[in-house]
């Protein structure tokens, strides 16, 4: 499966410039724990860095420093680890292991964001896969049973 398959195409992003208290508005309103932080250019959004709810709270509301006097750029993850779309999802699901992430942006092949997968989505895609099963090898039964004399 590849990662475009999987990932959610619904993501909530937010520019480096935006005060954190914007930030943390737009994760209240969209019910989400992290916002992709970009950057348009050519009508473009390119992703630079992700913003957490955690980093909110480390950086900002552990110490007492404003939310509004504190820009998005201050507080957001370091280095960013992108997925294409068209990489293979165990391959990406090792590098978010090794690099230990919970989420990662989805970009197309000229950088472009398109969406982003979390661990949340691949416990969803497990969880479906693994009911699949579970119908598939209920139904064999079902089957096995209706043969016998």
């Amino acid at each position: 499966m590849l990662v475009g398959t999987a990932c959610n195409r619904e993501v909530v992003v937010v520019e480096r410039s935006a005060s954190v208290s914007q930030a943390a508005r737009l994760m209240r309103d969209f019910h989400v724990g992290d916002l992709v932080v970009v950057e348009t250019q050519d009508g473009r959004r390119r992703p630079v860095g992700i913003l957490t709810d955690r980093d909110i709270v480390v950086g900002v509301l552990a110490r007492d420093v404003d939310a509004a006097s504190v820009a998005v750029r201050d507080v957001m993850g370091g280095e960013l680890i992108t997925a294409t779309e068209d990489e293979s999802l165990p391959d990406v699901v090792k590098r978010m292991r090794a690099a230990g992430v919970r989420r990662l942006p989805v970009v197309d092949g000229e950088g472009t964001l398109v969406g982003i997968l979390t661990v949340d989505d691949l416990l969803d895609l497990l969880s479906e896969t693994l009911n699949d099963l579970t119908r598939l090898i209920s139904r064999e039964l079902t089957r096995e049973q209706r043969r016998r004399p």
